[in-house]
């Protein structure tokens, strides 16, 4: 229950940002201003500013709202492609489900980053790219998660009735299959999204991700490391704030894990 508690709470904080960031920010987060340049912690400058003058809180906001973006549409693609091809793996005959699950292993052995850097190549690097890559990467997961409670699923004697009563196949996998399968692809989805983070921050850090002056907080990264010894703020910054997403999803998924699970829940 802690960890459900706490990761709404981090969870929260960055999805608040995100959609303030819509309608406020402190300052203009792409505004370049010499005058205030590497300001320090001040009074109108919460978070100070970077080499170019802008301001590293408004950037932050935005930058929420673009790893928030970048996140659902990946664990979006992975869900929408990955769940139902564990499920048909699951329900097909034993040789169908382990071929199409070594074709899933194909493609699990190309990481998203090394993904996203050959699309970027390819279709040249943006933040469409990068987050098609992540989603496509992520894929497999959903799909052995799928098939996993699949088989779990196809065995209970509700399911053997509905067999032998003459259902269908799609029937028993929209009435029985998903719906005792949610709880898993909900926790796969909040893991799924953490590692989405931290995709979409090393791809606009190596230069495949968003591209400027759209604010990322990969790319705030990147912008401060030849600065790094003299002003550790500006890295310290966007780097909080991707832990603190990271740490927020994860033990949002451990959370709903905990109560999803009626083994975990029955032992609490």
């Amino acid at each position: 229950m802690r960890s459900l508690v706490l990761g709404g709470v981090l969870v929260g904080l960055v999805v608040l940002a995100a959609l303030l960031s819509f309608a406020w920010t402190p300052f203009d987060p792409v505004k370049v201003d010499a005058t205030h340049r590497l300001l320090g912690f001040t009074g109108s400058h919460w978070f100070g500013t970077d080499k170019f003058g802008r301001d590293l809180l408004s950037q932050l906001m935005v930058g929420a709202r673009t790893t928030l973006y970048v996140g659902v549409v990946a664990v979006g693609i992975a869900a929408v492609i990955g769940t139902p091809v564990g499920v048909l793996a699951g329900m097909s005959p034993r040789w169908l489900g382990e071929f199409v699950m070594r074709v899933n292993d194909l493609v699990l052995a190309f990481p998203a980053l090394l993904l996203a850097i050959m699309f970027g190549a390819v279709f040249g690097a943006d933040t469409l790219t990068a987050m098609v890559a992540i989603g496509i990467a992520t894929i497999p997961s959903f799909a052995r998660i799928a098939r996993s409670g699949t088989l779990q699923v196809m065995s209970t004697e509700f399911v053997l009735a509905a067999r032998a009563g003459g259902r269908s196949r799609p029937a028993i996998a929209l009435r029985h299959v998903l719906p005792n399968i949610s709880g898993l692809l909900i926790v796969q989805a909040s893991v799924s999204f953490a590692i989405a983070v931290l995709a979409e921050a090393a791809l606009s850090f190596l230069g495949f991700g968003t591209r400027p002056p759209t604010p990322s907080w990969g790319r705030m990264l990147q912008e401060s490391q030849e600065l790094l010894t003299v002003q550790p703020r500006l890295a310290l910054v966007p780097g909080i704030a991707i832990a603190v997403a990271v740490l927020g999803f994860n033990l949002l998924g451990d959370g709903l894990r905990d109560r999803l699970d009626p083994r975990l829940a029955a032992r609490a």
